[in-house]
């Protein structure tokens, strides 16, 4: 599961108005006709993905409601998902 949060870069806790500001600041930088990355493309839409669900009241409620059964409910795969992004992260 891809975090929405991490992608946008706020905190569970933030307003709506940060997670409209983070997705802009996000999509100009990583759009595809400013930046010519190799993965730039895939990461707007990844951006765009994360907007989508966080801006809407009724999918981001389901999500984080998603979200902490999967903390609860499996936490050993949570974590080794954490810790791979972690690695992978390192390796870049």
């Amino acid at each position: 599961m891809q975090d929405h949060y991490e992608k946008l870069g706020v905190p569970p806790s933030a307003a709506p108005e940060l997670i409209k500001l983070a997705y802009r600041k996000k999509a100009a930088f990583y759009h595809p006709d400013k930046n010519s990355a190799a993965d730039a493309p895939m990461r707007f839409r990844e951006i765009q993905d994360a907007y989508e669900v966080l801006s809407d009241p009724e999918r981001k409620k389901a999500y984080d409601e998603y979200r902490q059964r999967s903390l609860i409910d499996d936490p050993v795969a949570v974590a080794q998902e954490m810790a791979a992004k972690y690695i992978q992260g390192i390796l870049n």
